[in-house]
């Protein structure tokens, strides 16, 4: 049987189309290309019970064309990793629908649901407007604590909102040599709801990465040894 997936409320998806009015760096012109919506939030979300939460940066245009999240040539990398952990490390590279079908058991989060203009990060400011909304996601419709977390920016997203402490842990994790192998715990908050969070960093899954893009199948493939899926 199918694990039931998270989906947004009406409420929820109104907070992020009115956020979305409110900055000016989403690529509309990509949203429109594809007949989408630019409003619309493209996040991933999946079972409030999966074992492992991958937290990713935004999405890009094979996101925006396909309006799901994760399924770019970095999205893909992951997923073809979910498929291996399945079926075997010499299963043939999965089809386009069997990429997607081998992250039905993961939730999926990223700091901010838009695509940006020329793919650039988004700004500090940009991220804090959704980091609440964002938060809620991960606190309230998501039960675990292992988070695999795709590059620096989605690494540091940890650290807004929290204590001090919290953000200092970061900082000092993220000096060590070996941070894409080991993990951090932290005590998240947000709001009333509190929780450990067990961090669990790589590499973005970006081509544009080159010192680590060819290192990063076999970087999730030991992550992925210490989940359940």
């Amino acid at each position: 049987m199918a694990a039931r997936t998270f989906a947004l409320s009406t409420a929820q998806r109104h907070a992020f189309r009115r956020e979305a009015e409110l900055i000016d760096s989403i690529d509309v012109a990509a949203y429109a290309e594809h007949g989408r919506d630019w409003r619309d939030p493209i996040i991933g979300l999946g079972p409030p019970n999966a074992p492992l939460c991958i937290f990713g940066r935004d999405p890009g245009r094979t996101e925006v064309e396909h309006g799901v999240a994760f399924v770019g040539r970095g999205g893909q990398l992951v997923r073809a990793g979910l498929h291996r952990r399945r079926f075997g490390a010499n299963a043939e590279a999965p089809s386009f629908d069997e990429s997607v079908a081998a992250g039905a058991e993961v939730f999926w989060l990223n700091t901010v649901p838009y695509k940006p203009v020329g793919n650039k990060a988004w700004s500090m400011a940009v991220k804090r407007r959704f980091q609440p909304l964002m938060a809620d996601l991960l606190m309230n419709a998501w039960r675990g604590r292992l988070v695999i977390v795709l590059g620096r920016e989605a690494f540091f997203w940890f650290g807004m909102g929290q204590a001090p402490e919290v953000a200092k842990a970061l900082d000092a994790f993220w000096q060590r040599d070996d941070r894409y192998s080991t993990t951090l715990s932290i005590g998240y908050r947000h709001g009333e709801a509190s929780r450990e969070l067990v961090l669990a960093p790589l590499p973005h899954p970006s081509p544009a990465n080159a010192v680590w893009f060819a290192r990063f199948p076999a970087l999730l493939a030991a992550r992925l040894q210490a989940t359940d899926l």
